[in-house]
């Protein structure tokens, strides 16, 4: 990911979840060398991940594909070279948030060898904003 693939990737987030980070979230984790990747076709970015790699650890902080391309394994690509790219840097661990209701993501997860270490309560906000209801995350981690 680079900056000029920003207007892209907020494109793919909006589509993509209810609740979409800013085009300063991405310029952050960008400024600060998080492993940022788009996935593409020749007329698109179809998707997009960010991830923080410390201490041993990677964390996934952000995993969307566009949802006209979901379903196609583009998902399982992104994940897989993220955790390559962590293996690279010499983490041994992998942690993520997703939401209890993205059974999608959680199946995904699950088949690429993660397990439930806990749920966070009220981590995300709800569809619309509002700030009285929130969703509950489900804490995901598997060994590298």
């Amino acid at each position: 990911m680079r900056d000029e693939d920003l207007p892209a990737v907020l494109a793919c987030e909006q589509a993509g979840y209810t609740s979409p980070w800013s085009e300063g979230i991405f310029r952050d984790c960008l400024r600060v060398r998080y492993c940022c990747l788009v996935a593409e076709t020749r007329e698109m970015v179809v998707g997009h991940a960010v991830m923080s790699v410390a201490a041993g650890e990677c964390h996934l902080l952000n995993l969307c594909i566009h949802p006209l391309f979901q379903r196609l394994g583009i998902g399982r690509r992104l994940l897989r070279r993220l955790l390559a790219l962590a293996r690279r840097q010499q983490a041994d661990s992998a942690f993520l948030e997703v939401r209890l209701s993205n059974t999608g993501a959680i199946a995904l997860y699950r088949g690429e060898g993660f397990d439930e270490i806990g749920v966070r309560k009220g981590y995300y906000p709800s569809a619309g904003g509002d700030s009285s209801r929130r969703e509950d995350a489900l804490m995901m981690a598997r060994s590298l």
